[in-house]
């Protein structure tokens, strides 16, 4: 059986969709922890059980025949938690189970040296994995486009971008990465250890981004760089929580270093056809 952990998000849900169409519903399960949230894929005849990353025996019961686990990342951080405990917990189920293969949706920035926080926990899941006497697979994401929409949302609507200095990223969708996880999910191709990069091959600073929106909405969006103290200084006095604020520029210096830029061919060549580009989904997401 494969199994699919975050199944009702943005991500995992994709990629539970895209391996329907290359694998029999019986064959895939998923691990959620509502299961409510998920009634439409048990209807389809996907295997549906509660699993918390922060419940062992949960995942164990979840996990329960498992050939192949597709672990997507914790995003526990965002609300304080500790996504590095839950993936120990997610790893060690996975083992207890006898799973053949592990993967992992990590990140193109992982590197204990990345400037990009998510970047340095990925690195440490990767470890885990290295650690753990699993056959695995770290799916080294670009950096999701929707991200681009939500970091720039209030400068595309003012048609201002006045951040720090950044650098080039590979904006990738989540589709594309959904179609190229549920791929190496099914076998189609096999990666020991780190992917190359999966990510879209054009690769856009924020003042592309601001060139690309403002065709996209049809109005004027300029790139005014800001200094960095001033930046956070300014973002603290609005409100953003000082775990935003360190992510955040944590961006900012990473980009500028080009831990977003690397692009290789491996995407494309497991979605079978062009990654989406941002022009593409900037005017498909973007309104005027």
């Amino acid at each position: 059986m494969l199994i699919v952990t975050g199944a009702t998000g943005q991500l995992g849900r994709r990629i539970v969709e895209h391996l329907l169409s290359l694998v029999p519903a019986g064959r895939i399960g998923v691990s959620v922890r509502d299961p409510e949230r998920a009634r439409d894929l048990s209807a389809l005849g996907v295997r549906v059980r509660r699993g918390d990353y922060t419940d062992l025996p949960s995942l164990l019961t979840a996990f329960d025949g498992a050939e192949r686990i597709l672990l997507v990342s914790s995003n526990a951080a965002a609300t304080g938690g500790d996504p590095l405990a839950q993936h120990s917990v997610a790893i060690a189920a996975a083992k207890q189970v006898g799973a053949e293969r592990l993967l992992y949706t990590s990140q193109v920035s992982a590197s204990e040296a990345s400037q990009f926080p998510p970047g340095r926990d990925h690195a440490a899941t990767e470890r885990m994995l290295e650690g753990s006497g699993l056959a695995w697979t770290a799916l080294r994401h670009g950096f999701y486009a929707a991200s681009a929409l939500m970091m720039n949302a209030r400068g595309f609507a003012d048609g201002l971008l006045a951040v720090p200095q950044d650098g080039k990223v590979a904006w990738t969708t989540h589709d594309d990465l959904a179609t190229a996880d549920a791929a190496m999910l099914a076998g189609v191709e096999e990666v020991d250890g780190p992917t190359p990069p999966l990510a879209a091959g054009q690769a856009l600073d924020l003042a592309g981004l601001a060139a690309l929106a403002s065709g996209a909405l049809g109005k004027p969006v300029t790139r005014d760089v800001v200094d960095d103290e001033a930046w956070m200084a300014g973002a603290r006095a609005g409100g953003m929580p000082e775990r935003a604020v360190e992510i955040m520029m944590g961006y900012f210096l990473a980009a500028r270093a080009g831990e977003f830029a690397a692009t290789d061919p491996m995407l494309e060549r497991l979605i079978g056809r062009p990654a989406a580009s941002v022009r593409t989904f900037l005017q498909e997401n973007l309104q005027g």
